[in-house]
């Protein structure tokens, strides 16, 4: 099966920066669209920034300008600056058509890892 696996959140003070990475593993033949995903708590889980396997991105309106998302195959970075206090969530990696030797797959989600922003 296909595995995601998240690095990189932890604390940080207002206006700083994080490095989110995603790496996904597994029999894989290629992955559409590769993401990442923000659930704040007592709040839905919400789209942060998704990137194709051509590079066409797609940002939160919340985060543009301050994320950038990148990709190289199968794994996925966000560089998160300027990180306000509104940020603190589990941010979740996402993989969407997932294409193995086994067959397609559904949405495939990492186990989250925590972003906090706070002084």
């Amino acid at each position: 099966q296909v595995q995601l696996v998240e690095s990189g959140g932890g604390l940080v003070q207002p206006g700083g920066s994080l490095r989110l990475s995603c790496a996904a593993s597994g029999s894989i033949l290629s992955i559409n669209v590769m993401g990442w995903y923000r659930q704040a708590p007592g709040k839905q889980r919400e789209l942060v920034a998704t990137i194709t396997s051509g590079g066409t991105t797609t940002y939160a309106d919340s985060v543009k300008g301050r994320f950038t998302i990148s990709r190289a195959k199968y794994t996925v970075s966000l560089q998160m600056n300027n990180l306000k206090p509104e940020d603190t969530a589990v941010y979740y990696c996402n993989a969407k058509g997932v294409s193995t030797i086994w067959g397609p797959l559904n949405d495939r989600w990492g186990q989250g890892t925590q972003v906090t922003v706070s002084s």
